[in-house]
């Protein structure tokens, strides 16, 4: 029996029961809040959820929110259950979501471990990583010229390859990045050459897989943001076809030297994709939308019902599922999980 694909279901509504008790939060200025909220679901799922889950991508270790974090086992872990790895962020977008803003979405990243292995998720010391994302067409013709690192080209010439790759004109060539202080010369240079620009605020998740999707309207995903982050990224990235190159980046040089002192030499300076970041054959992602985002709409709440919207896929297959779901009011039950947080 293959139970990845038996238990893909539960983690997906996992991503919907986050979403429905984040958005009650929606433009609140609350986003410590709306994270516990959105744990306290996952939590609520996984604690019936017959699995030996440890999850190896957490959230909250950068602002120090509410968050399930690295370490932790998620699952029941009922003898003869099958072990998973885990990466999630159970609202990623948060300062979007508490600003009423759209792009957030609840996100969650899976990879069964086969027998005799240690671990299948690359854990990246680095607060942030360098970051460049593309789909299929990018990644074939990559792999036609040995596939070469677009990290170190200056930004025209990676326009130029992707917008050959596509069939698009240098100004057709639509590159995403998140508006940040630190993408300032990226920023510019997209500018100088002519190419469309698409900034996001906050999440870049989504931002990061929209290359994939061919109604997303982006071509390209580049910029340095969260390392956790980029891991969810290379699951489904790995499960869409297309991939990514990803190197540590660090914003000053005491974080350099900290990891350092943990990190494999060799990794400092790695160029890692998907494949390296995700191992093996299995790889699952799913995210449900909280407020509208490139990846999935968000929720909505009418008188009767919730309604939401999930993308739901595995690499094993290479299915990619949209899930319009109505959950409805008077039936609908959210198993929570007390959590201890001193902002509730």
């Amino acid at each position: 029996m293959d139970l990845e694909r038996v238990l893909e279901f539960e983690f997906v509504r996992a991503t919907e029961n986050a979403a429905i008790e984040a958005i009650h939060w929606l433009g609140r200025g609350q986003k410590e809040r709306a994270d516990a909220a959105a744990c306290r679901a996952i939590y609520g799922v996984f604690d019936i959820l017959d699995i030996c889950g440890k999850v190896v991508i957490g959230e909250g270790i950068k602002d120090k929110a509410p968050g399930i974090f690295v370490g932790e086992k998620l699952g029941t872990w009922k003898e003869g259950s099958p072990r998973f790895e885990i990466a999630l962020d159970p609202i990623d977008g948060t300062s979007n979501l508490a600003k009423g803003l759209p792009n957030s979405i609840a996100v969650i990243a899976a990879a069964q471990v086969p027998e005799g292995m240690a671990g299948v998720m690359k854990e990246i010391p680095s607060f942030y990583s360098h970051k460049l994302c593309f789909g299929p067409a990018v990644l074939a013709a990559l792999e036609k010229v040995g596939h070469p690192c677009m990290l170190d080209w200056p930004i025209a010439r990676v326009v130029d390859f992707v917008g050959e790759a596509l069939g698009k004109r240098r100004e057709d060539v639509v590159v995403c990045t998140m508006d940040r202080p630190r993408h300032g010369e990226i920023i510019q240079a997209v500018r100088d050459i002519g190419a469309a620009l698409r900034m996001v605020t906050d999440g870049d998740i989504a931002a990061a897989v929209a290359p994939c999707l061919p109604d997303s309207g982006v071509d390209l995903y580049v910029g340095m943001g969260g390392s956790p982050e980029g891991i969810l990224a290379a699951a489904a990235l790995k499960c869409m076809g297309g991939d990514m190159q990803m190197r540590m980046w660090f914003h000053d040089e005491e974080h350099r030297a900290e990891v350092a002192s943990v990190a494999d030499p060799a990794d400092m300076t790695r160029v890692f994709r998907s494949n390296d970041l995700v191992v093996g054959e299995s790889a699952l992602f799913c995210a449900t939308g909280i407020s509208d985002s490139p990846l999935v709409p968000g929720v909505n709440i009418t008188s009767r019902y919730v309604e939401t919207h999930s993308i739901l896929m595995r690499a094993r297959s290479g299915t990619i599922r949209r899930i319009h779901a109505q959950h409805h009011l008077d039936r609908k039950v959210v198993p929570l999980r007390d959590i201890s947080w001193d902002g509730i």
